[in-house]
């Protein structure tokens, strides 16, 4: 199991506080709460092996939704989680500069296979890498990395041999941050996370796109039938579904101004986010966090920075309203 924490975790909040009577309102991840609507399933997708011409189609569904090439290598995965682990492989021991804070799992999975991790604040520290990593927008803060620096940062890496990974696990909710227009650039490589934006988190969908040297790695490791078919499926329906894009992003803009308002009347700073979840800082975090977690409402805290925690977005006004009376 990771040893780097992670939201979501509702069988320990109920070890700690015990399980509310309302049930839990868990704003401890950065999942849409209003998920895309499960499309009719052929049965036969849950029966057969997983068919290529059904992953071909979710490939280019894929490239299509994120502005990629239409030619460009990517690979499917049941989720991203996986591909993080994978990429270690793709430099053994190198030396990797990863711009934090961030997602934990960046860090701990380079060091696991031997790399010589380094967790910096700025590009410019990262000068001397072989690898950086970094996800933009940033979680938690938000932070965004203008594009042309990032491309940049990566010919410059490509000219050595090194690799720039970009993370892009909450870009549905701000495209203009991504630069998947610009995959299959040498030493590029794209991550992109179907379950946050979509609110399908437990089928398990993640991408990757990249130079055919690496992608053509990355999916000899993953094996044959790395995603069920119902993922496919659902995939090439949600992405394909521009529409139920666009009200979704105009919806979760209205929800997290709505809960910057909300936690601001109750005297936490605004430290970022993405329309996913908001960073706030107060200096009674820790007790803040342990009185929700009494009222049922889990919350994101942050043990190396205990004024800090992150709220997901309720799903509806019953949640806000929820939230409310225990922030009161």
């Amino acid at each position: 199991m990771s040893m780097v924490p992670h939201g979501g975790d509702l069988a320990a909040a109920e070890a700690r506080w015990g399980r509310p009577a309302e049930g839990w309102l868990d704003l401890s991840t950065g999942i849409n709460p209003v998920p895309y609507p499960i499309p009719a399933i052929d049965p036969a997708a849950w029966q057969r092996l997983p068919q290529h011409d059904r992953l071909r189609r979710l490939l280019e569904t894929a490239r299509a939704c994120y502005g990629a090439p239409a030619d460009v290598p990517v690979v499917a995965a049941p989720g991203t989680q996986i591909l993080i682990q994978l990429l270690p492989r793709l430099r053994p021991g190198a030396r990797v500069a990863i711009l934090g804070p961030t997602y934990g799992e960046h860090a701990a999975c380079w060091g696991a296979e031997g790399a010589r991790v380094a967790t910096v604040g700025s590009l410019e520290e990262a000068a001397t890498a072989e690898v950086v990593v970094l996800v933009n927008p940033n979680n938690p803060d938000g932070r965004i990395v203008d594009s042309e620096r990032l491309l940049a940062l990566a010919d410059g890496l490509a000219a050595r041999g090194g690799l720039l990974v970009v993370d892009e696990a909450f870009a549905e909710v701000t495209p203009g941050a991504s630069v998947a227009a610009e995959a299959g650039c040498p030493g590029l490589l794209i991550l992109r996370s179907f379950g946050k934006f979509f609110g399908l988190a437990g089928i398990r969908l993640g991408f990757a796109l990249g130079t055919a040297a690496e992608i053509d790695r990355l999916a000899w490791w993953l094996g044959p039938w790395a995603v069920p078919g119902p993922a496919i499926e659902i995939g090439i329906a949600a992405l394909s579904d521009r529409g139920w894009q666009d009200e979704t992003r105009a919806r979760l803009l209205a929800a997290a101004n709505r809960l910057t308002d909300l936690l601001a009347t109750h005297g936490f700073a605004d430290c970022g986010g993405t329309d996913l979840f908001r960073l706030v800082e107060h200096p009674e975090a820790a007790r803040i966090w342990d009185r929700l977690g009494r009222a049922g409402i889990l919350v994101r805290p942050f043990p190396d920075r205990p004024t800090l925690l992150r709220f997901g977005l309720p799903g509806d006004a019953a949640g806000f309203a929820r939230l409310a009376a225990a922030l009161g």
